[in-house]
């Protein structure tokens, strides 16, 4: 592939989105269509990558710069300052090429994110199989190709022609074969037919497509070769990724948000299948997401309602959700997560999580740890067989081994201006209801009473308690509130009692 380019065109404005984002950033499971098409573009290893943008370049440079550092590839930004048609964008890409390539150029677009590099490989090896062909046009043939360029083919089964929605004369609405807008180019006949290109349609933009025209009138081969044909030879050649999407879909364009909808949860489908091929147990594909950067174990359970984001991995025989989102999430082996939302979280094998559980940025969960129901955890880093059972807030804290903390306890961290950490030991017990009032360090194998607000540091193995004698005052509800329900609840039992400790008559 090292005489190959690829051309991506990322130019539109995509008004039909709707939104001020540039269209080619929308996010298809958990990663850009621009990203979509850079990787499936990288992964041919082909001499050159051009990425063609326009419309939002401000916004949609950076983001390129940034994928060609993830996947260490020199990326070429070539910028069309004027939307002028998608042979114009075509013309720009090639000027991002070396003077001279006279390799091949496969061309395809930012919006279309499920088109993978099995397809591209073997289109392109569709249109070295065939000598003189100038194009080579991916096509495919969907239920309804309303809106679509449509193929017109000649007696030997060559492209005639493309023709645009607008443009269909008589007879030609009900073609349907239908261009996809991805090409293999001899970079040559690309090259001259675009500088001939014009606006003589009912548009008035520069179309792509009149290169097919171009090429037959220099009596060049024009072919056409439909994506379940080329799905079919990268599946016999043994070259088809398990989370690649089939048939129409794989080259479904995205203009609006329902088509984003459509090619989301197409991508989400065939990622989930993927996962259980390998191994693991999705009860409800339905209602499961998984985006693409996301790894799992064999032997885990995906209970309903699960989304699984960003860079989360998750280990062997674990259980996870129901409802429950995990985001850059790494799960050890055999952990169980229930009804837990977590982001930038780290949960050591054998841990047990919620149900209701929020784990915030920085938390660290040792082995076979728990952090249990109505728990809210950040920046921090909590031992093996540690455990906060319930109705805690640990902020900003280091806890130690074998430690249990008590029930509607608070890691009070915050003074309204700085952050502050607490030291929690090893082998420590804290009663319910104790507040750590950072900064504090509370030793190995000490304990505190109920109710202890901890302001100083507690040596190793004493206990903390802030408690007085206990005092009751007499009576005083009827005597404050005498007529509320309280008081007179109050009153009865006191008259049972009386009556019940009252000695028994003669």
């Amino acid at each position: 592939m090292s005489e190959t380019a690829v051309v991506i065109l990322a130019a539109g404005a995509g008004t039909r989105m709707r939104s001020k984002t540039a269209k080619v950033l929308h996010r298809v499971g958990g990663r850009t269509m621009l990203e979509h098409t850079i990787r499936a573009a990288c992964d041919l290893a082909p001499g050159h990558v051009v990425v063609v943008v326009g419309h939002q370049r401000e916004e949609v440079i950076p983001v390129v710069e940034q994928i060609g550092e993830q996947l260490g590839q020199d990326l070429v930004i070539a910028v069309q300052d004027e939307q002028l048609g998608t042979g114009h964008a075509a013309a720009c890409g090639l000027s991002g090429l070396p003077d001279g390539f006279d390799g091949d150029v496969l061309l395809t677009a930012a919006d279309v994110p499920l088109l993978n590099s099995d397809v591209l490989r073997e289109l392109h090896n569709a249109h070295l199989a065939t000598n003189e062909t100038a194009v080579t046009i991916l096509t495919f043939r969907p239920e309804n190709p309303f809106g679509y360029g449509r193929i017109t083919r000649d007696a030997s089964g060559d492209v005639d022609a493309i023709v645009e929605q607008k443009d269909l004369q008589t007879g030609q609405h009900e073609i349907n074969e239908v261009n996809s807008g991805v090409y293999a180019f001899d970079a040559a006949h690309l090259r001259s037919a675009t500088a001939n290109l014009n606006t003589d349609n009912a548009q008035g933009e520069l179309y792509l497509t009149d290169v097919v025209a171009i090429a037959r009138s220099e009596a060049r081969h024009v072919h056409a070769v439909e994506i379940n044909t080329l799905i079919t030879a990268a599946k016999t050649a043994g070259a088809w990724a398990d989370a690649n999407v089939t048939g129409d879909m794989c080259v479904a364009g995205v203009n609006d948000r329902a088509q984003l909808s459509a090619v989301s949860r197409a991508y989400n489908d065939a990622i989930v299948a993927s996962h259980m091929r390998a191994g693991v147990t999705i009860e409800d594909p339905a209602t499961t997401w998984i985006e693409a950067g996301v790894t799992i174990g064999p032997d885990t359970l995906i209970y309903p309602n699960v989304q699984l984001r960003g860079t989360t991995a998750i280990g062997e025989a674990c259980e996870i959700g129901p409802d429950t989102t995990l985001t850059n999430v790494t799960v050890g082996t055999a952990a169980v997560v229930i009804r837990t939302h977590g982001t930038d979280a780290e949960l050591g094998a054998g841990s047990t999580i919620g149900p209701f559980a929020y784990l915030r940025p920085g938390t660290k969960l040792g082995v076979k740890g728990k952090i249990g129901t109505f728990v809210e955890t950040k920046n921090a880093t909590i031992g093996d067989n540690s455990k906060v059972p319930h109705l805690t807030y640990v902020g900003d804290a280091t806890i130690g081994e074998h430690s249990n903390i008590g029930a509607s306890s608070v890691f009070v961290n915050y003074d309204g201006i700085t952050k502050h950490h607490t030291t929690v030991g090893s082998h420590v017990r804290t009663g319910s209801d104790t507040m750590f009032v950072a900064p504090v360090d509370v030793g190995d194998g000490a304990f505190s009473g109920a109710g202890t607000v901890i302001r100083r540091n507690v040596p190793p193995g004493a206990l903390a308690v802030m408690a007085g004698q206990q005092r009751n005052i007499e009576n005083w509800v009827m005597r404050y509130r005498p007529d509320s329900a309280a008081a007179k609840a109050a009153q009865a039992a006191q008259e049972k009692r009386a009556a019940e400790s009252a000695p028994a008559d003669e």
